[in-house]
């Protein structure tokens, strides 16, 4: 009896499938495009994180000053703190860039400081103060313009503040006084950045300090959204 089984069925081929190896051109261009849209995502993303700054000073600088006056005087453009050398008054060298990273008001004198200048110096103490939790994002500043020494019976009431000395030399490349008065007839606003941006009219009274407080609110209000307090 024959086997019907003998009829063999040829085992079937391994397929195989066959890649092309990608077009360089084409390969470099899709690298391009991919390299492209990363630049363009990046700016993207760095638009949005400095778009609360960037609206903050369009606030300040273009919609306000149209709608109402400002007390103290706008720096147009802005003037950045410059790269000199100061000293406290134990001697140690210090950065004048070194003071960036808090809003500050800026006085400048000689050490022997006159009415004007103790005058100034309590409307800086004073009006910090009275800024109540966002004192903690301002620093008062006395520049003092010489190599003499400070009077004691001033320098309790300036622990709060930092003192630098600094040549009036030196501070001319950064702050200027209004034309026929002097540098020490003025106080001085600086961003966190450290651009002066405003100038107080010269030899102010307590009475206008509520005057220079509202001007000063006004800025800290509208960089509160990327200004944090402490360098």
């Amino acid at each position: 009896m024959q086997d019907n089984n003998n009829d063999h069925t040829p085992p079937h081929a391994l397929g195989l499938t066959v890649y092309d190896l990608p077009d360089p051109v084409q390969a470099a261009q899709q690298d391009a495009s991919r390299t492209s849209a990363g630049r363009i995502r990046m700016i993207f993303v760095m638009l949005i994180c400095a778009a609360p700054v960037i609206a903050s000073y369009l606030t300040y600088y273009v919609i306000r000053p149209q709608t109402q006056r400002n007390f103290g005087t706008l720096i147009q453009p802005v003037k950045p703190v410059p790269e000199i050398s100061a000293h406290a008054l134990d001697g140690k060298e210090v950065s004048l860039p070194h003071l960036k990273g808090q809003w500050l008001l800026v006085s400048v004198a000689n050490a022997a400081c006159d009415n004007a200048c103790q005058t100034n110096l309590l409307l800086q103490r004073q009006i910090r103060a009275s800024l109540g939790r966002e004192k903690e994002r301002t620093d008062w500043v006395w520049l003092v313009t010489d190599d003499k020494p400070v009077p004691k019976e001033l320098i309790a009431g300036l622990s709060e503040a930092v003192i630098l000395r600094v040549s009036s030399e030196s501070i001319s490349q950064w702050l200027n006084a209004e034309s026929n008065h002097g540098m020490s007839e003025h106080l001085y606003l600086i961003d966190p950045h450290g651009n002066w941006m405003m100038r107080f009219p010269p030899g102010l009274t307590m009475e206008q300090a509520p005057s220079l407080k509202r001007d000063w609110d006004k800025l800290l209000r509208a960089s509160v959204s990327w200004d944090k307090p402490g360098r």
